[in-house]
């Protein structure tokens, strides 16, 4: 009989405890959990911006002079460390415009290589090529250490670089890449 009581005892907490299971697992359980979302600001930005990228449209906003469309392919690879790679071909015309306007090309390719120095709180970049230093006088539209903002929607970045006084210099739309 002893083991009949105990038995019972034992069925009887096992339903005890079924009913009432404990809150923080079920809460925690239905909480979202959202992957591969980096927790640091400077990651996150750098994650958003990673990728292989291609050329939708860039617009070259000089002051006191026409606006140039640029017509030509281009693609822009940042990597996981904030190394950018920018490489853009351009017919002759845009590249005799673009070189009237302070923008030298070579054979029609505008090439940017280095790395990139990012502030997170204002959303922007700067360029900065191997022996340039890190923080320099800006020349002309594009000038590289001339700051990008940028913003990313779904998958399409926009890059706007702004003159001294804050209007743009230059408006550039890239496509991302699936990998």
């Amino acid at each position: 009989m002893p083991n009949l009581a105990r038995s019972l005892v034992a069925i009887a907490a096992v339903v005890v405890v079924a009913q009432f299971p404990a809150p923080a697992v079920t809460q925690a359980a239905q909480r979202p959990v959202e992957v591969n979302k980096p927790a640091d600001p400077l990651i996150a930005a750098r994650y958003q911006l990673q990728g292989r990228w291609d050329l939708i449209s860039y617009e070259i906003l000089p002051p006191g002079k026409a606006k140039i469309q640029l017509l030509g392919k281009g693609t822009m690879i940042y990597d996981d460390y904030g190394n950018l790679e920018m490489n853009i071909r351009v017919d002759e015309p845009t590249a005799r415009s673009l070189d009237e306007a302070g923008i030298p090309t070579k054979d029609g390719v505008l090439l940017t290589k280095g790395r990139t120095v990012i502030d997170v709180q204002t959303q922007s970049l700067v360029f900065v090529l191997q022996g340039q230093p890190a923080f320099g006088a800006p020349s002309g539209p594009l000038g590289l250490n001339r700051r990008r903002f940028w913003q990313v929607d779904g998958q399409v970045l926009t890059l706007i670089t702004k003159g001294d006084d804050g209007s743009p210099l230059s408006i550039s739309k890239w496509q991302k890449l699936a990998l």
